[in-house]
């Protein structure tokens, strides 16, 4: 229960069908802040009180985990680690697939629980395959506004057997909040959290220059040629516009993006949005949610999504040379090293990769 409105009606509705609950936030940080900055961040001290007076509504026992020294080393150590290895991460990715569905889970299953249930908006569908055996697929909430099967792409088999969704059915947000308000509970109108939990303010350049460091270094374009300088190239992600200060025009008087980012030599290489265009993707490190395709060496249709709020585009997938390797319809504007490529067929998450390399529909360099 991180002590929004979204966990809170989950774990009504689990107590509703009938399951024994606890309630359990999660420490993420060893010094969590007293007070939410409006949507800004989540896990404070406030969330958790909150948290603790939703449980006592629902008259289910209620416990604080302290995940902080896992939550560090898997996930914002990793994420400082990407971004200073010139790849953009996803922190929600990682919370879900180390901590809530990994550390959380095990504790949860060596203390006897079934399940762990969340808030999120996802749907988990029991399919019988033709030899009479049953298993579990992950597919998109009713409510694709609000869809975040995305950032679940990386449950696997076994941690979807011990998932619950209560709200993926739901058709609409308006509705959670409606029904928290009748049930009293105190969080019906509390603001969703946005942007990364462990950077409250939102400034990830001065989180990350604390941490990784930031020295000047060259802004160039494709041709090498120099035309600004930046104030450490960690902060950078490949489809960036802002924040560039280059004071050369383009020919044409278009913006330049950034197009990759060379943390060893500490450049930023910048071009027109065109560049941004990817045909291929591929990882290495890839799972599938749920039963695999039947031959996954075998090219099968599929869509893609690489960002959470993105819309998916057709493509077709492969697995080859020990990578997941996905070739777009069309092409895909501004995808960076180290995002995660979340492949669907219908509504069904198959699975995903984190993304090691692209290939441009027009060449970076000349």
């Amino acid at each position: 229960m991180s002590g929004g409105v979204d966990s809170a009606v989950a774990a009504a509705r689990a107590v509703d069908a009938g399951h024994d609950v606890v309630g359990v936030h999660l420490a993420l940080s060893r010094n969590p802040g007293t007070l939410r900055t409006g949507a800004r961040g989540c896990c404070t001290i406030e969330d958790s009180m909150d948290a603790r007076r939703a449980a006592t509504m629902l008259g289910i026992p209620f416990y604080v985990w302290d995940f902080s020294e896992r939550f560090k080393a898997d996930v914002m150590d990793d994420f400082v680690a990407e971004y200073a290895a010139g790849r953009t991460p996803n922190p929600c990715m990682r919370c879900n697939e180390k901590i809530k569905f990994a550390a959380l889970l095990e504790k949860a299953l060596a203390l006897g629980f079934d399940a762990v249930a969340t808030g999120h908006y996802a749907n988990i569908v029991t399919v019988t395959g033709d030899d009479g055996a049953s298993h579990r697929e992950l597919h998109r909430a009713a409510d694709w506004a609000k869809d975040q099967s995305y950032v679940l792409g990386v449950l696997t088999t076994e941690q979807l057997a011990h998932a619950m969704f209560p709200l993926g059915a739901t058709p609409s947000k308006a509705e959670v909040r409606a029904e928290a308000s009748a049930r009293g509970l105190t969080v019906a109108q509390k603001p969703d959290s946005h942007d990364i939990c462990f950077i409250p303010d939102g400034d990830t350049r001065a989180f990350l220059a604390g941490r990784v460091g930031a020295e000047d270094g060259p802004i160039l374009d494709r041709d090498g040629r120099r035309l600004g300088t930046h104030a450490g190239a960690a902060a950078f992600t490949v489809g960036q516009r802002k924040g560039l200060n280059i004071g050369f025009p383009t020919d044409d008087g278009q913006p330049r993006f950034v197009l990759e980012v060379r943390p060893v030599s500490n450049e930023v290489i910048v071009g027109p949005r065109e560049a941004l265009a990817v045909s291929e993707l591929a990882g290495s490190r890839f799972s599938w949610a749920g039963e695999p395709p039947a031959d996954a060496a075998t090219p099968f249709v599929c869509d893609v999504q690489v960002r959470a709020h993105s819309d998916p585009v057709p493509a077709v997938a492969v697995v080859r040379d020990g990578e997941l390797v996905i070739v777009v319809d069309q092409p895909i504007m501004g995808v960076a090293p180290g995002q995660t490529a979340v492949i669907y067929v219908g509504t069904r998450v198959l699975g995903q990769c984190t993304i090691d390399r692209t290939v441009s529909s027009v060449p970076v360099h000349p």
